[in-house]
């Protein structure tokens, strides 16, 4: 899969270059590209913001080079969709995740500032929040995004580890432990240490399901229709 970033901020992706991305990366099953938004401003001071129309306190993203921008990616990433990052736009979830997954390449557009021009939004496939907040700009929901997508791409992990992974089926993941058995009067629980594999699946089926209940009723609800529809 092909990745590429518009962003007024290419120092800030790091992250990209490590760990799972950067071995995704080495086995050649995602390529990133970081693109500076400056460099496609007709401002002789590489400026990418202006005032609001209408007035109000911050500035705004410029249509023009954001445009300029998309129109050269979009010559090396010809059926990337284009994605805009955005507090407005509908929440990034799992499922989301696996959409993207099946794309043949993102083009990420990092909001930024008070905003961007909405006629941004006619050249946008998606535009995505990643939660009920406000950050500094888009980059690191671009970021959450790469990741997010980049483990469920074939190859990236080993092929049974997606499915063990919270929200894989709407339930949170079971509780993990390692030694030591004890730890200050806290002790493992026995059905872990009895070597009954059908019994531990049953334990942390139970254990997911709990936990579900209890800190995210919303995808509990998701859970109890997807066992009824079986």
């Amino acid at each position: 899969m092909r990745i590429d970033i518009l962003t007024i901020f290419p120092e800030i992706f790091i992250p990209l270059n490590v760990s799972i991305i950067k071995r995704a990366k080495e086995k050649k099953i995602i390529e990133i590209k970081i693109w500076n938004l400056r460099n496609f401003s007709s401002d002789k001071h590489k400026k990418v913001d202006d005032a609001a129309y209408g007035g109000g306190k911050g500035m705004v993203l410029k249509c023009e080079p954001i445009f300029k921008g998309i129109e050269e990616i979009k010559k090396e990433n010809k059926k990337g969709k284009v994605i805009l990052t955005s507090p407005k736009g509908e929440l990034f979830t799992h499922e989301f995740a696996k959409k993207l997954s099946k794309e043949e390449g993102l083009i990420i557009i990092c909001g930024h500032y008070e905003g961007i021009d909405e006629r941004v939004n006619s050249i946008c496939d998606y535009e995505i929040s990643i939660g009920d907040y406000i950050l500094t700009g888009g980059e690191l929901p671009s970021m959450v995004i790469v990741d997010a997508v980049t483990r469920l791409l074939p190859g990236v992990l080993p092929e049974e580890a997606p499915i063990y992974e919270s929200f894989y089926d709407y339930l949170l993941d079971w509780p993990c432990y390692t030694r030591p058995k004890v730890f200050q009067n806290m002790e493992v629980p026995d059905v872990l240490l009895s070597g009954n594999h059908k019994e531990i699946r049953e334990w942390r089926k139970k254990q997911a399901i709990e936990k579900t209940k209890e800190k995210r009723p919303d995808l509990y609800k998701k859970f109890l229709l997807e066992v009824k529809n079986g």
